[in-house]
């Protein structure tokens, strides 16, 4: 087997630069991977190795997360689709595919509802991005409070215990060394106020969930069922007020069901892609 070709650079910005990597050179739509809070481009390396046989796999740092620029008073969630639009006409990327965690759902919703040239879909992975879970439709609403009230709780019992919230309880007990890596890539960005990132990434929840619909394209929403961070009934909710969006869900995975479940969650998004490919 040839070794796949990889390759790095930066996109400079007005007021940062961004680190990404890209990784094969199939034939496929290229794959673009935005991460979440806890991590970083490295965070794909399961699913960039498994695809990249196939597609051209991007997988970058968002605006503040190393080795992308620090910024001082950390990054503007505002500022990220924007960064994906730069990155995408850099690589010059022409049809693709966007695979979104957790924060990574801010740049990928907000970028998707522009309707940029060559988007065919969106993976979003624990996450509703900008949508606001609190104007899901009311049939989803006690499921969501439901999760609310076992969500704090379980989050402080993760910190006390010395459990990464994003990996869970089950991660730790049943993957240390997994649960490690996570870490270790996480603390690659320990210089950054995530608690401060955290709360500009919920006042930037505004949009109801109908409105995914004016993206154009199709998504597939995956629900992790031992998610403490990222509610799965509104993800659910999401999906259902949508007829572009679909949901699936991986079993037995707290948020970061991609890192924890690989296997699982990208033969749901091989899923995705077959189906994308039958559309034409």
């Amino acid at each position: 087997m040839q070794p796949l070709v990889r390759t790095r650079g930066t996109v400079v910005r007005p007021d940062c630069t961004l680190y990404y990597e890209v990784t094969g050179e199939g034939a496929g739509p290229a794959l673009i991977f935005a991460h979440g809070l806890g991590g970083n481009h490295m965070s794909w390396y399961q699913q960039v190795a498994h695809f990249a046989p196939r597609h051209r796999c991007v997988a970058f740092a968002h605006r503040g997360f190393h080795p992308s620029t620090h910024l001082d008073g950390g990054p503007d969630p505002d500022d990220y689709a924007e960064d994906l639009a730069a990155l995408v006409g850099h690589l010059g990327i022409g049809d693709h595919v966007l695979i979104a965690q957790s924060m990574g759902g801010w740049t990928s919703v907000e970028y998707a509802l522009g309707k940029p040239a060559g988007l065919k879909g969106v993976v979003l992975a624990a996450t509703t991005g900008t949508i606001d879970p609190r104007k899901i439709a009311a049939e989803f609403k006690p499921a969501h409070a439901e999760w609310e009230a076992k969500s704090g709780p379980a989050l402080a019992g993760f910190v006390a215990a010395g459990i990464h919230p994003a990996g869970g309880a089950r991660m730790a007990e049943e993957q240390p060394a997994v649960h490690l890596l996570y870490r270790h890539i996480d603390d690659q960005n320990a210089a950054l106020n995530k608690e401060a990132l955290r709360s500009k990434l919920m006042h930037a929840r505004h949009r109801a969930p109908e409105e995914l619909a004016g993206a154009g394209c199709p998504f597939l929403l995956i629900a992790n069922d031992e998610d403490m961070v990222i509610s799965p009934p509104a993800m659910a909710a999401v999906a259902a007020a949508n007829a572009n969006a679909r949901l699936a869900r991986i079993a037995k995975a707290g948020h970061s069901g991609y890192f924890e479940r690989p296997a699982e969650f990208n033969a749901l998004v091989e899923g995705f892609l077959a189906e994308l490919q039958a559309r034409g």
